[in-house]
């Protein structure tokens, strides 16, 4: 019970602040005490500035008092000496200071870039068809930079301007006991209102990052499909939804600017308040001869230092309000769970020829169901052809192989396992892949072909494209292997793309292949030439191609019709055109009508 009571009293304290300390936020904090040393050096130049500050106010008083009403020649030349050097101070602790918490600052940055990073990367790919690409950009770019703020900014001016108040306030309590209660007397009213704005500036702040979150999305889905746009000539569509954004973005940024600016004159009209009572007061002092006009000159001073650095205490609210926002925002997908999770006690696998067996296999997004008890088996070094209509499950079968989703329902077995039985990092080397769309990244040929194999060697990467027919048109480059192949490959015709990522697929030499439409989006020309480098690329490996083109399938050892996510026919290509099923029907709208026959080689 004994402990009860200062949680119960930090949760008043938090509620007054307008702030909630969750355990994401002390996670948060635990990445500044990561740089404690920093931060302790900061710290020490934070007391500088104070010290400097409370100094200069306090050095008033004799200047006044000794040089200018008693005229004291000594101190006329000492106390010059100690205004260089209270500046001197406040200037090396003004740069140490900005210099540690800056450094601090970027350093809890990266690391929570880092971490949102490392921890999307390890998502299903479940996550990245709910997530938008700009909402996570956005988390990474734009969620962190406010954060950084509030770490560089808050923590700053929390260590500064607290210790400055700190020793003005002790200054000015030595001096004149009885001005100095009538100046604190308006702070805790000065105080009320802005706490009460922090709350609101929180709320705006979490709508300006959706906002902007939105823009980075919409800005991406436009630059990216640019090409649709221009072709539907929707130029003018697409800035009429981009002007609507900004300036849902602009008025939430407003309003926000609307509520920090409060702060400010609240804080000026309750220190002037204090300040006419001081003047009152003092001067009522000084002309009683109570106190000496250095005195009173000192503690106006050191009031009017004071209220300096309370006013920005009074901004650090909001700061840490909007910071806390962002935190939230990160913290939501760090702390992300993936649904694809890694057996507590994996069983290895190795590196060699494999079978494959589906067994009652079910899958559904939510409520839809996509896969109904399928039933397959795949020999080592066979080739299996998944076919039928768009939308029947081929690719999400396909997919679930190397477990980008789990099974709601049955098994898929490798040798006999379980695959949820092996670690998914292992699992996946054994497994290459090769789709419709030639996903490439901005580098050279050469890391785009050593992307199945990072540690391969320019014999390895030469060969590769050879096997992969690539080597030819890559010579044909400026640089050659060293050419830089534009975002997303956009340098390459659609057949050098998809040969790359064939011989990226080859450099890997994993035991599985999966062909999902590899070459549906090629001309004719295109699709020879990359059927070669496929005959290569499946060369004593258990195979599932998905085809469209069923003449590039004609010699698999086993052909599955699906049909509404069910198994429908399985035989080869001759014994299911002779049952005159599902199979026969979509050769014969592929190759009846224009009189051609599939090829068998």
């Amino acid at each position: 019970m004994r402990d009860a009571v200062p949680q119960n009293r930090e949760r008043k304290v938090n509620h007054f602040l307008g702030i909630k300390i969750e355990a994401r936020h002390r996670n948060l904090f635990s990445l500044i005490k990561k740089n404690s040393g920093r931060l302790i050096l900061a710290a020490g130049c934070s007391l500088m500035i104070s010290a400097a500050t409370t100094a200069m106010g306090y050095l008033i008083k004799p200047v006044i008092d000794d040089i200018f009403v008693n005229r004291n020649t000594q101190g006329l030349l000492l106390l010059p000496l100690l205004v260089i050097a209270v500046f001197l101070v406040k200037g090396l602790g003004s740069y140490g200071q900005e210099y540690f918490m800056n450094y601090v600052g970027e350093d809890i940055i990266r690391r929570l870039r880092n971490q949102l990073y490392d921890r999307i990367q390890d998502l299903s790919l479940a996550f990245f068809q709910k997530e938008r690409t700009g909402t996570l950009m956005s988390r990474i770019t734009n969620d962190v930079n406010v954060l950084k703020s509030m770490v560089s900014t808050a923590v700053t001016s929390s260590l500064r301007d607290a210790s400055t108040v700190i020793g003005l306030s002790a200054v000015i309590l030595y001096q004149n006991w009885r001005m100095a209660i009538l100046a604190f007397i308006v702070l805790p009213a000065a105080f009320w209102p802005v706490f009460v704005l922090g709350r609101k500036v929180r709320r705006v702040s979490t709508g300006c990052q959706q906002a902007m979150a939105e823009l980075n999305t919409f800005l991406h889905e436009t630059f990216a499909g640019n090409k649709i746009v221009k072709a539907f000539g929707m130029e003018a569509h697409e800035k009429r939804r981009f002007f609507e954004k900004t300036r849902r973005l602009f008025n939430l940024e407003i309003k926000g600017v609307i509520i920090q600016a409060l702060s400010s004159p609240v804080m000026e009209f309750f220190g002037g308040l204090g300040i006419a009572f001081v003047i009152w007061y003092g001067g009522s002092e000084v002309i009683a001869g109570k106190t000496t006009a250095g005195t009173f000159m000192s503690f106006l001073a050191c009031v009017l230092l004071l209220y300096d650095p309370v006013k920005k205490l009074s901004r650090l609210n909001n700061s840490i309000q909007r910071g806390l926002s962002a935190a939230d925002r990160v913290f939501d997908i760090i702390e992300t769970a993936s649904d694809i999770t890694d057996p507590q006690v994996p069983l290895p696998l190795e590196n060699t020829s494999h079978d494959l067996r589906f067994e009652k296999v079910s899958f559904s997004y939510g409520d839809h169901d996509v896969l109904k008890n399928v039933d397959l088996c795949v020999n080592p070094g066979e080739v299996l052809a998944l076919v039928g209509m768009s939308g029947g499950g081929k690719s999400t079968l396909a997919n679930l192989i190397p477990r980008f989703y789990d099974v709601t329902g049955g098994s898929i077995l490798i040798d006999g396992t379980d695959i949820r039985q092996f670690r998914v990092a292992d699992l996946r080397k054994q497994i290459a892949i090769v789709t419709q769309e030639p996903i490439l990244f901005n580098e050279t040929v050469r890391d785009n072909i050593a992307y199945g194999h990072i540690q391969a060697t320019e014999a390895q990467i030469v060969a590769a494209a050879e096997a992969a027919f690539a080597h030819d048109f890559i010579l044909g480059f400026e640089k050659g292997y060293d050419t830089r192949i534009g975002e997303l490959g956009g340098r390459l015709s659609g057949g050098e793309k998809q040969r790359l990522c064939i011989a990226r697929a080859l450099i890997k030499d994993a035991p599985i292949l999966i062909l999902d439409e590899a070459t549906a989006s090629l001309d004719s020309e295109a699709e020879a030439v990359v059927q070669k480098a496929l005959e290569n690329l499946m060369h004593g490996r258990t195979t599932i191609v998905i085809a469209h083109r069923l003449s590039t399938i004609a010699n698999a050892d086993q052909i599955a019709v699906i049909v509404a996510g069910r198994i429908v026919e399985t035989g080869t290509h001759e014994s299911l055109l002779a049952q005159g099923g599902e199979y026969h029907k979509l050769y014969t709208m592929q190759y009846a009508a224009s009189g051609k026959t599939a090829a068998k080689g």
